[in-house]
């Protein structure tokens, strides 16, 4: 009689690490990024089987502070309400009391940020550098219209993330947002050095910061330089920034069109057009022609 195969299937299946409480997510032990205080793990949807994003937060990173860890759960815990399709998709959230984390499930792009993204596609249009703002433009528009108003507080082109296959761009890394009344200034200090508005280091601000660091992000894709990169400190970036001294990149940008378009962006608080402006600025005028004039089928 013939020995019985064995299942070479079953004998290839990857082991979770670990499995969230509901047994719908299964977390595996490569990572997809890792932060300051922050690591993603590549994961599993078992229920629409799909591969999905495990993100980790320690929460000694927050001190034993147990009402920062309360806020930082429950802002965490908004994003799954929200629903727009240039903001990541959060699936999942919970506290892991056992181990002190906070875990949330999120969308995976398939290209990755679009800082490494543009760095492997060296030479790209205006007009895609233009599709990709305007979708951070309306993402951020989405955050700043929500009620309540969600600032992101650390935009930068390490959390934009990209579908490469079909052009499209996302804002991530919201975990770690503020969210605010209308019309009432957030007052914590958070964010990337080279992308913070000026304001920002003053913990007196409204959503206007993050169009800041839009302009910033923009600079980024046009240079693929980080901005004031000339520094070689936090200190000497924020003598820069707070004396109102641009990054060195600017002068680097040949295109004026572009160049004025990202001074708006930078320019001082109150100079500083809303998302919803800037996406009526001339600067999209062919895009906005393009789509109007495109059928629906």
């Amino acid at each position: 009689m013939p020995a019985e195969k064995s299942n070479s299937f079953d004998n290839e299946v990857e082991a979770f690490v670990e499995v969230d409480p509901t047994g719908r997510f299964g977390r595996y032990s490569d990572l997809l990024g890792c932060g300051a205080v922050k690591k993603v793990y590549r994961a599993f949807d078992q229920e629409e089987g799909i591969e999905v994003a495990w993100n980790q937060v320690r929460l000694r990173n927050f001190s034993e502070d147990p009402v920062l860890i309360n806020r930082l759960h429950s802002e965490v815990d908004l994003l799954r309400t929200l629903s727009n399709k240039y903001i990541i998709v959060c699936y999942s959230v919970w506290k892991d009391e056992e181990r002190h984390n906070i875990n949330f499930i999120t969308e995976v792009c398939t290209s990755g940020n679009l800082r490494d993204y543009r760095k492997k596609h060296r030479h790209v249009s205006i007009k895609a550098f233009k599709k990709w703002s305007k979708q951070v433009l309306e993402g951020l528009e989405y955050l700043h219209t929500h009620d309540p108003c969600i600032i992101h507080r650390d935009l930068n082109c390490s959390n934009i993330f990209v579908n490469g296959n079909i052009g499209q761009v996302k804002i991530g890394d919201l975990g770690l947002a503020a969210i605010v009344g209308r019309n009432h200034a957030a007052h914590s200090i958070l964010g990337t050095p080279e992308y913070m508005a000026p304001e920002l280091y003053e913990e007196d601000y409204t959503e206007m910061v993050d169009i800041y660091s839009f302009g910033m992000c923009l600079l980024e894709m046009v240079t693929t330089e980080i901005p004031y990169s000339e520094c070689d400190s936090v200190a000497k970036i924020y003598k820069k920034v707070t004396m109102g001294i641009k990054p060195e990149a600017l002068s680097k940008v040949t295109d004026p069109e572009v160049k004025e378009f990202i001074e708006k962006c930078i320019a001082q608080p109150r100079a500083r057009p809303s998302a919803t402006d800037l996406l009526k600025d001339p600067f999209f005028y062919e895009l906005n022609n393009d789509e109007e004039s495109t059928p629906i089928n």
